[in-house]
């Protein structure tokens, strides 16, 4: 069949069964936005921003775990579009993103809204393309989804120009994929797994270190079995929260930098650490060398480039987590194991010496109070969205998540302005869910104009100000290592939070008292439109624990040290 490239293209997504696009029309992109006006197989969101295109496409990836997608042009375009490719590179979130570009006999002399866009995704995409052939098209969107998907999942980029779009010839979609060199491994070594439960049966103190691969792996529920038949006690990154499910008595909580007591003290005397689809970040280990010391390591992935890349590793594992866990689950039979009961009792009895906590207040409203809150009255009924800051931190420390891909949050690259139009992915990808983003006065500005997204898509999204009038956790930094310099953090220039939502035709309140709040909240969900609860925070309220730069995991200040 003959068509245009740009039909090719949303043939060819209509192929891979794409539901939802989002993205921003321009010059060099035009011809594909032509063909989308004339197709109904997938629904397409126009965002008011390119970043936020690809933050929504991240947020409905990873409340579905299909892939994303995002349309852009050329130039600025693209370059808005850049931030929302690093975040989804770091936090290997399947994308596919396709950009237009300018034709191809104008590439090269500094055209307008010309930029070398596959030079500059080549280092925050798992891949990317160029197509100068017309035949090429089909071929390379259909190895685009394939590599966003498969492996270790990434964004993949697809630059089209403007010229190749419009020309004329056969579409041949190809059925299967042909990449001799891309053969990720999903089945594991049986030699490495069987000496891996060997160790694991020797062990005295083993610890399962959960990482965001056992989310993006589906892999959560045969973690929660493998943890429950071993009686191993596990902690979860910032990325894995939900994989054990809050009430299970084996979670430990959160390890790192923000991490509970109990957690990073069991990374701390652990004598065997099982990492599950983690890579060993910073924000986790603290100082690199004195993590998990006493330790012999299990690493499990699927990049192989990922094990032993920052802590040697005794036995690794090269293989779908998922697959790797369900053997390790089906091998149980063939070992025996030491009894782990005084070590799981042991890590509880930190967990009650030091537990989670913050010194609640009927004066004015602490920070992690409408967290706690959120989590009593909607609990599982909410996808939990944050921006990044204080309160993203403080949202993983005391929401209750239950299942996976009940967390949605910028990891890896920390990006502010990732919450709104995440949680608008989220409410398109889950209409059963509650989509509740947390956001701090200084992120909530950053990408604020899909607020007009939401209302003309009808997404409810429910954005949480915990409004301090401050930068906190750089203005939390310079109070605590910078001798309570505050160069520039103090936020108290702000717009009226409650008038700027209405101007966009959304609902706003500002609470100040408990009592606000829940009537605020109850009020949001039941009119299911856009909405936007400011609430008056503590302005000086901490992230506790905290492991500072340089220290140890054991080396935390925690809540009632003297940190001034």
């Amino acid at each position: 069949m003959k068509m245009t490239g740009a039909k090719m293209v949303t043939e060819s997504l209509k192929n891979e069964g794409v539901e939802v696009v989002f993205g921003y029309p321009g010059g060099a992109i035009m011809n594909v936005y032509d063909e989308i006006y004339k197709q109904t197989h997938f629904e397409h969101i126009l965002t008011r921003h390119e970043q936020a295109a690809i933050h929504a496409a991240e947020g409905y990836a990873k409340a579905t775990g299909k892939v994303g997608v995002s349309i852009v042009t050329s130039g600025p375009g693209f370059t808005n579009a850049v931030t929302g490719l690093a975040d989804a590179y770091m936090d290997s979130i399947p994308l596919v993103v396709i950009t237009g570009q300018v034709p191809t006999t104008i590439i090269g002399t500094d055209g307008f809204q010309e930029i070398d866009a596959v030079g500059i995704s080549r280092p925050c995409t798992k891949h990317n393309y160029l197509v100068n052939k017309l035949e090429d098209l089909p071929r390379i969107i259909k190895e685009a989804f394939h590599i966003a998907s498969t492996g270790r999942p990434g964004p993949v980029h697809v630059d089209i120009p403007k010229d190749i779009t419009a020309e004329v010839g056969d579409y041949i979609y190809p059925e299967e994929v042909n990449l001799p060199t891309y053969k990720p491994t999903v089945n594991y070594n049986k030699k490495q797994l069987k000496r891996a439960m060997q160790a694991i049966a020797k062990a005295k103190k083993p610890l399962l270190y959960i990482g965001g691969g056992a989310i993006l792996s589906n892999c959560a529920y045969e973690i929660r079995e493998l943890a429950e038949k071993l009686n191993i006690p596990a902690v979860e990154t910032l990325m894995a929260r939900g994989v054990m499910g809050h009430t299970n008595p084996l979670l430990l909580g959160m390890l790192g930098m923000h991490g509970e007591y109990a957690a990073n003290m069991a990374a701390h005397e652990t004598d065997l650490l099982i990492s599950l689809g983690a890579r060993f970040d910073d924000r986790v280990t603290g100082r690199l060398d004195e993590f998990a010391k006493k330790a012999k390591v299990i690493h499990v992935d699927i990049d192989p480039a990922s094990i032993a890349k920052l802590v040697h590793t005794n036995f690794p594992i090269v293989g779908d987590l998922k697959v790797t866990v369900q053997g390790m689950i089906d091998s149980i039979g063939e070992f025996e194991f030491n009894d782990y009961t005084n070590w799981v009792a042991l890590l509880r009895d930190y967990r009650v010496q030091h537990p989670l906590a913050f010194k609640d207040s009927d004066v004015k409203i602490k920070p992690q109070w409408p967290i706690v809150r959120v989590g009593e009255l909607v609990g599982d009924n909410a996808i939990i969205s944050t921006d990044v800051g204080q309160h993203q931190m403080w949202s993983a420390q005391f929401y209750p998540f239950s299942y996976p891909r009940q967390w949605n949050t910028s990891g890896g690259l920390g990006t502010m302005g990732f919450g709104l139009p995440g949680a608008m992915g989220v409410a398109k990808a889950r209409p059963d869910k509650v989509s509740i983003n947390f956001t701090g006065d200084g992120s909530i500005l950053m990408n604020i104009q899909e607020l007009m997204t939401c209302v003309e898509q009808k997404l409810p999204v429910i954005n949480i100000i915990l409004n301090n009038n401050y930068l906190g956790m750089v203005r939390q930094w310079q109070t605590m290592f910078y001798e309570n310099r505050l160069s520039e953090t103090d936020l108290s220039a702000q717009p009226d939070f409650v008038k700027l939502v209405e101007a966009f035709g959304g609902i706003g309140y500002r609470v100040t008292t408990k009592k606000e709040f829940d009537e605020a909240l109850k009020d949001a969900m039941e009119k299911k439109v856009v909405a936007m609860i400011e609430v008056i925070v503590d302005r000086n309220e901490e992230v506790l624990p905290m492991v500072p730069n340089g220290h140890a995991l054991n080396e935390m200040m925690l809540l009632g040290d003297n940190n001034e």
